[in-house]
């Protein structure tokens, strides 16, 4: 079962910060070529991510999303700036034919259930934008070191995605896409904003066995968007839609069944099962 097999980080000491922060502050570049042989189809196709991001959203919400701005000033206000780290990590080169290394991981967080926005819901470390950040690699960082303790030292920044606007939220976010051979520890910092850090493989992602279509009960099956079954969490809406579009756009994803579509409440209900695949 390829659900999540690395164990997740629920609580415990945080790593220490060991001067993170203070390079979190400061101006961070971009550094494509940094990237491992075997991401560099999604570094170096990043501009593809749109399409792939959109295609599989109902037209509603693409219309909300592409004319967020502008519904925004007629509310009367702007929204606020906000970046997610997008952190994949594992070995520089796989092994034999396979597009992905082994031990290839994507960090992901699971927001606290009390939380007023987005609560329970698994999502990239990230939130809004500090004044004193320099732009959306620096705000990416700096909530990722304040969310899970990692140490940012580590982590290579290689390109932006796209700026999306999430409507609930009212957040124009930047994904931030970076990679580490080894990221090192990381943990729950805050118990009140953050229920789960976990360090997930990609495999469990590309696995087809664990993807599904996700809706709102409120919405309907019209708004329904790629999700990710695994055992600790279901990924779904602007993560799950992010992730899916990058396997699409990496060449990494597999055929998988997009008419098999759940209401949310019954998908987060077969979180922790452990019966192995659905099918």
């Amino acid at each position: 079962m390829d659900r999540l097999e690395r164990p997740v980080s629920v609580g415990g000491t945080p790593p220490t910060d060991g001067g993170i922060s203070a390079r979190a502050r400061g101006t961070v570049p971009l550094t494509p070529e940094a990237s491992p042989a075997w991401l560099r189809p999604l570094v170096d196709n990043v501009a593809q991510m749109p399409d792939a991001y959109r295609r599989r959203l109902p037209a509603d919400v693409l219309a909300m999303i592409t004319g967020g701005g502008a519904s925004l000033s007629a509310m009367g206000g702007g929204g606020r700036e906000a970046a997610v780290l997008v952190l994949f990590s594992g070995s520089p080169s796989a092994r034999g034919d396979r597009s992905v290394p082994d031990d290839a991981d994507l960090l992901v967080t699971v927001r606290a259930s009390t939380l007023r926005h987005h609560a329970g819901q698994a999502a990239f470390p990230g939130g809004a934008s500090d004044p004193t950040d320099d732009g959306p690699v620096t705000t990416a960082l700096r909530e990722a070191q304040e969310e899970t303790g990692i140490d940012v030292s580590r982590l290579r920044p290689l390109v932006t995605m796209e700026r999306t606007f999430i409507a609930p939220s009212r957040f124009h976010v930047v994904p931030v896409l970076a990679y580490s051979p080894d990221p090192g520890p990381v943990a729950v910092v805050n118990e009140a904003e953050t229920a789960i850090v976990a360090r997930v493989p990609v495999r469990a992602f590309v696995n087809p066995a664990n993807r599904l279509m996700v809706y709102r009960g409120d919405l309907g099956r019209r708004w329904a968007g790629p999700a990710f079954l695994l055992n600790e969490m279901l990924v779904w809406g602007f993560t799950g839609q992010v992730i899916s579009a990058m396997l699409d756009v990496a060449g990494w994803a597999r055929p998988w069944d997009s008419t098999d579509v759940r209401e949310l409440d019954a998908a987060m209900a077969l979180v922790g099962d452990q019966g192995g695949p659905r099918r």
